[in-house]
């Protein structure tokens, strides 16, 4: 087996913690951490160590690989997704032991930073010196800085291998799509991106910050061959009509009302023959959990009633599977402490249920 570049592993180790470690804090999840550190490696002592030594596996025959991002400083209703990626990474070794994917680990993530172009200098060599204990570091230090960048990297390193990303807030679907969508370009494949959601994500800002969670979409357009390669499934919390978003932003939609008022297999023909039409190579999917209606999925910042039934988005994602590579995927918007249906840890229980399902199917698909 080839070892990585050594620059390239460098960078890892500076910019990366081991899983489950992306929420900066002291003792808080202590046990839950521990108890994820002991099904990946075996122990809960130098896990630092024995992660930096597991990089080197990156250059295994694994496809997929898992990424967490636990970062919601680009959210802005209820905060709380930066847990996700611990949460959901229990629940799928709990419940899905078998899944074949390389852990690369978490961004390391300031909680108060969202992209670098937002900082002046002073604050960029402060984190930089908290970071990497370097003022002047080459490395970005907020977490959709950090994302892109390492992902960048990654696929000029691995092109046949894919990430599957657990946020976090939906701008973390930024940097991930931005990345996945130039190095598809650069190999000649052209790629769409299914997006599950409630929310159209389709602001051109939010209070005056273009890069967040209600916007990130609208700055993926021109990573696309074609705005109508961005296809939305499971709409249904909008200020503006259905027209308004296609009309202005050349996308397409597919509104929960209408799965359930076509069925979901008309949808999916839909989707299908647009994919075919306009002749579709691959497929990332970036799947917002509030897409699921929120009986089955409330544990997340803004859940939606009248939305997609979980057996409904599995198998839209199995039929589009079945006819197209899936070469990269997300899980965003996971909320573990946040609940509005009061019903409390058997919300969070159904909510996690439900994103460790669809999560392994994503994750075995971009392992093929």
């Amino acid at each position: 087996m080839t070892q990585l570049p050594i620059d390239f592993k460098e960078k890892l180790e500076a910019c990366l913690c081991p899983p489950g470690n992306g929420v900066f804090t002291v003792n808080t999840a202590k046990e839950r951490k521990q108890a994820l550190h002991k099904a990946l490696y075996q122990q809960t002592d130098n896990i630092d160590q024995l992660w930096q030594q597991s990089l080197e596996q990156l250059n295994s025959d694994n496809k997929a690989v898992i990424l967490g991002i636990s970062s919601d400083c680009g959210g802005g209703i209820l905060r709380g997704a930066n847990w996700g990626p611990l949460f959901l990474r229990s629940t799928m070794l709990n419940k899905y032991s078998e899944i074949n994917a390389f852990d690369l680990g978490d961004v390391r993530v300031i909680p108060h930073l969202l992209h670098d172009k937002y900082l002046n200098d002073a604050t960029l060599a402060n984190c930089k010196k908290a970071l990497y204990q370097d003022n002047n570091s080459p490395y970005p230090v907020s977490p959709l800085s950090i994302t892109e960048d390492v992902l960048h990297d990654f696929y000029r390193a691995f092109p046949q291998k894919g990430i599957f990303a657990i946020g976090g807030d939906h701008s973390i679907s930024y940097p991930l799509t931005k990345a996945y969508l130039q190095a598809k370009k650069a190999q000649g494949i052209r790629a769409a991106i299914i997006h599950f959601d409630a929310h159209t994500d389709l602001l051109v800002e939010r209070l005056g910050i273009d890069l967040c969670f209600g916007s990130w979409c609208t700055h993926i357009l021109e990573d696309l061959h074609c705005p109508s390669h961005l296809i939305q499934v499971g709409i249904r919390s909008s200020g503006k009509p259905k027209s308004h978003w296609q009309e202005t932003f050349g996308v397409k939609q597919h509104w929960a009302h209408e799965v359930r008022e076509q069925g979901v297999d008309t949808i999916i023909e839909q989707i299908l023959a647009q994919l075919a039409d306009q002749e579709i190579d691959e497929l990332y999917v970036s799947f917002d959990i509030d897409a699921i209606d929120a009986e089955f999925a409330s544990a997340t910042g803004t859940p939606e009633p009248d939305g997609l039934f979980p057996d409904e988005a599995m198998k839209i994602l199995t039929e589009l599977g079945q006819r197209y590579s899936i070469t990269g995927a997300d899980m965003m918007e996971l909320a573990p402490f946040t609940d509005s249906t009061g019903r409390g840890q058997e919300s969070v229980e159904s909510t996690f249920n439900v994103a460790a399902e669809l999560s392994q199917y994503l994750i075995n698909q971009i392992a093929k």
